[in-house]
């Protein structure tokens, strides 16, 4: 797998798996980045690549200085399990 990256044009963190896109949709709000999207390719499912990508968008939010608020359930639940990224949350 390669790294998430962040493609501000489509406002959107993506990660390429086997010739498949992962993405999650954000929109932007100041110093915040609300997560209001997670999609995972059918044939990618139940790999891990939806974590993968959450762990990598995290990542770079904190990079960037930024908070985070989950707008969809998967990365609700996914910060749920993950304390070690409770200081993003805003």
């Amino acid at each position: 797998m390669t790294a998430v990256r962040d493609n501000k044009a489509q406002s959107r963190f993506e990660l390429d798996v086997d010739g498949g896109v992962a993405f999650a949709n954000y929109r932007l709000a100041p110093s915040t980045v609300i997560i209001t999207h997670t999609e995972t390719p059918r044939a990618l499912r139940g790999r891990g690549v939806a974590s993968e990508l959450v762990q990598g968008a995290l990542q770079l939010i904190r990079a960037d200085g930024l908070k985070v608020v989950a707008g969809c359930g998967f990365v609700v639940d996914y910060l749920r399990k993950h304390p070690e990224y409770r200081d993003l949350v805003g």
